[in-house]
């Protein structure tokens, strides 16, 4: 299994545009086009609620492995100054069933803890059965189900997990 680096993007760091490009393409190519945030991903990450974590692999020692591969990332935002939403989280295909989703998802959490926020929540394709178990492991709840979210025939679980005060 590669370790990987879970990194904040900093938008006004150097190289930045050259990373937001790369999740855009994983975006569109992870996401059914009525899903993707690819068009407008450049307008959320203006936002000043918003957040973007990514992995890349590195070896057994922490260090980079060539070309810096983005593997996943998680797009967040804080919907309130006590609730956060989780917008995307998403993982390449060949690297997923690794730990690499739930670190990125841990990761947030924990951002969210440090901003004191005591809500997170996310909506989630319930036949997207992995995706539901990894947030239930990590103690998100359903709170309802929402019919046609995604499409006409496709409905979401609005899911959350409550931190304590």
């Amino acid at each position: 299994m590669n370790q990987a680096a879970i990194i904040e993007l900093d938008a006004s760091r150097k190289g930045s545009e050259k990373v937001i490009e790369e999740i855009v393409r994983l975006e569109k190519r992870i996401f059914p086009k009525h899903e993707s945030l690819a068009r407008t991903f450049h307008e959320e990450l203006r936002r000043k609620n918003s957040g973007l974590l990514y992995a890349i692999v590195e070896d057994g020692e922490g260090k980079v492995k060539g070309e810096a591969e983005i593997i996943g990332y998680v797009m967040y935002s804080w919907v309130t100054s006590l609730c956060a939403s989780i917008t995307k989280l998403a993982v390449k295909e060949n690297y997923r069933r690794q730990g690499h989703g739930e670190a990125l998802l841990k990761a947030t959490i924990e951002k969210c803890k440090k901003r004191n926020i005591h809500r997170v929540s996310l909506h989630v394709d319930p036949e997207r059965t992995v995706a539901v178990s990894l947030y239930q492991k990590n103690g998100f709840q359903v709170d309802a189900t929402i019919k046609g979210y995604y499409s006409s025939d496709r409905d979401a679980y609005r899911m959350y997990l409550d931190f304590d005060p």
